[in-house]
């Protein structure tokens, strides 16, 4: 059964469509900016942060606010009904039918409610969003969250994928999203694991992530075997266990993920126009990405990471980076690396700092997170060779 893509969208500080997003990559221009005190916070830092005031026009100006409850939304409510709201303006999907499904990818929600005094803490969860979610667009069924550290938007689009292969929907709206708040930021400086400088993927000089915010929305549906247009054609998860927030040495998961996507899509390497990898910048990311994808045989494939651009996205990334990659494809491109410099990992990549042409038509995208899991999927469009 053929999943294919029917509609899209992000949202981020380089703007509010895919085409906004991938001009500003191809351009590249980022959205990272160094904070001194952000928040009052003790330490400076690099992120990506959505302007409130442009925010809340759009979403004003986009969003049925009498389809709404009485009690304002957070900007993490916000920026996620926003994207799903445009995703599904570009398609002629009834969002209420019981054929379609709603799966919400986070890995916070709305975790900065905490800081009340006195928090909703039903509403901290993304559970009551997913439901926000789906009431908002009258659909009755129960939606789905994932919420697996950094491969959460990979995870949301491979469980849409087994969901609509398995017959019991016709389509699956999958929107991931984050804001920062104090608290993940603190969070991630804690682990020792955030530069103040802007990262270098992959790079001798890198010295750790940047955090960003960001919504994107991917629309599948179960297609005609003959119609054309971007479908997924395989996903895996595989967990190495290896520490709670330290990537196994050996690449192992995201290894067995790798090799199990390519045999279930009956993929080699000479059919990928490149991989997409998380390249966060971190010492032991970088490193471990870099053993897996050597180990599967894929060192000559152009590789690419996103995170110069807008940062580490959380449960956005998984969805924001692979709907980039489609266009990138589309356009016979690969973006450069913002950010990379000379090799700092053991094994060599076909890494760049500048954009390659490429002519193939399917990719790999490939990410690992906190916990030892590790995610990878495999997509095509045919109607890209003409």
């Amino acid at each position: 059964m053929i999943v294919r893509k029917i509609g899209e969208n992000i949202i981020s500080p380089l703007g509010f469509s895919v085409a906004e997003n991938f001009a500003a990559v191809m351009d590249g221009r980022s959205a990272l900016q160094h904070y001194d005190h952000l928040w009052g916070l003790p330490f400076p830092c690099f992120v990506s942060l959505l302007p409130d005031d442009i925010l809340d026009k759009a979403f004003t100006q986009e969003v049925d606010q009498a389809c709404l409850p009485k009690k304002p939304c957070t900007r993490f409510e916000k920026i996620t009904l926003l994207s799903a709201t445009k995703a599904l303006q570009s398609t002629s999907l009834d969002p209420s039918s019981p054929r379609v499904m709603f799966i919400l990818s986070s890995t916070k929600g709305n975790v900065s409610l905490l800081a009340d005094a006195h928090p909703d803490i039903e509403r901290v969860t993304p559970v009551h969003t997913a439901q926000l979610l789906a009431r908002y667009f009258g659909n009755p069924n129960m939606p789905i969250v994932v919420s697996n550290a950094c491969i959460s938007g990979l995870c949301a689009q491979i469980e849409a994928y087994r969901c609509l292969q398995s017959g019991q929907f016709d389509a699956a709206v999958v929107v991931g999203a984050d804001v920062l708040s104090p608290f993940i930021v603190s969070g991630f400086q804690s682990l020792k694991a955030l530069s103040d400088e802007q990262c270098h993927p992959f790079s001798s000089v890198r010295k750790g992530l940047n955090l960003g915010e960001a919504a994107a929305t991917v629309v599948y549906a179960v297609g005609d075997d003959n119609a054309e247009g971007w479908q997924m054609l395989a996903g895996a998860m595989a967990n190495d266990a290896n520490h709670i927030s330290g990537p196994s040495r050996t690449g192992e998961g995201s290894y067995r993920a790798l090799m199990s996507v390519l045999q279930s899509a009956a993929l080699t390497v000479e059919d990928l126009a490149c991989l997409n990898v998380h390249g966060t910048s971190t010492l032991y990311n970088d490193e471990m990405e870099a053993v897996a994808i050597h180990r599967a045989g894929l060192a000559g494939v152009p590789v690419n990471a996103l995170k110069g651009y807008y940062g580490h996205t959380l449960g956005a990334a998984g969805i924001l980076e692979t709907l980039l990659t489609m266009h990138a494809v589309e356009q016979g491109v690969v973006p450069a690396t913002r950010g990379y410099e000379e090799n700092g990992v053991t094994m060599t990549l076909s890494l760049s700092s500048s954009s390659v042409k490429i002519s193939k038509t399917a990719f790999v995208k490939l990410l690992s997170g906190f916990g030892g899991c590790n995610a990878a999927a495999a997509f095509t469009n045919d109607a890209c060779r003409r």
